[in-house]
């Protein structure tokens, strides 16, 4: 099933969600997920994307890594994840996101982070990421947070985004993919 992505101003995209049961069965919801994704193009996806409130993200970073760079994409769900350390030189990076389309901008985050989650068969892990892998990470973990990408952004540049904010939010804006608006 493929779910329309929550735009921005909904308010679930500014809350922090709530842990899953451990040992639900979530493998429906995590492979719909992962085809909402593709179908809108995307390299990662939070569960309050889809209007979920759920501590639940997917990701795979393949399409972001350049070949012959020797850095290593994943797919994978993270479940009820927390971020126990980020570390290592910061970096700027244009990002975006699919709830909030037209907008990207250079956002600064730490290259690497350490991670604990539960798979899709509730084995706990604990793992180290690193470059664009980390960066996908991070901006998914975000959402969980309630934090969005433009919630780093300060001053001038702040400002040059409200109006198409506001745009988005009152649903003047087209994708190639289906989008709930507030």
């Amino acid at each position: 099933m493929i779910y329309p992505i929550v735009a921005y101003g909904n308010p679930i995209l500014k809350k922090e969600a709530v842990e899953i049961n451990e040992g639900e069965d979530i493998k429906g919801l995590i492979k719909d997920m992962f085809e909402t994704m593709e179908k809108a193009s995307g390299v990662g996806l939070a569960a309050p994307q889809i209007n979920k409130g759920l501590r639940l993200f997917v990701v795979d970073s393949n399409l972001m890594i350049e070949e012959g760079s020797g850095e290593k994409g994943v797919r994978q769900a993270f479940i009820n994840p927390i971020i126990l350390d980020e570390y290592g030189e910061e970096y700027s990076f244009e990002e975006g996101c699919l709830s909030i389309p037209e907008i990207r901008a250079e956002i600064i985050r730490p290259e690497k982070l350490t991670i604990e989650y539960f798979d899709e068969d509730w084995n706990l892990h604990e793992e180290e990421f690193s470059g664009m892998t980390a960066r996908v990470i991070q901006h998914e973990y975000d959402h969980l947070e309630g934090i969005l990408f433009i919630d780093y952004l300060k001053g001038l540049k702040k400002r040059m985004v409200k109006g198409k904010l506001m745009e988005i939010s009152k649903g003047k804006i087209a994708t190639d993919y289906r989008m709930l608006y507030p």
